[in-house]
């Protein structure tokens, strides 16, 4: 089951995040070694992340993993 309100709400945050650091979507996947359209379609909650990347996220972003992962509405996941 797709837990949908739970991941657009992770990929807004993680799109105020880059946003925050003047990042692209381009800059972000090559900080974080991944593709752009993977940060496109986490971001636009099509897809969600799996842990490699949120970890490679987390790095690029330089912020702890929980901060990246405590998304306000993320608690629809549940």
């Amino acid at each position: 089951m797709k837990h949908t309100a739970g991941i657009r709400a992770f990929g807004l945050h993680l799109r105020r995040l880059r946003q925050a650091r003047k990042l692209t979507q381009y800059a972000l996947a090559d900080y974080a070694d991944i593709s752009r359209p993977t940060v496109q379609r986490i971001e636009k909650g099509e897809t969600a992340a799996s842990l490699d990347v949120l970890l490679a996220l987390a790095h690029a972003l330089d912020i702890p993993l929980r901060e990246l992962v405590d998304a306000p509405g993320i608690d629809k996941l549940a």
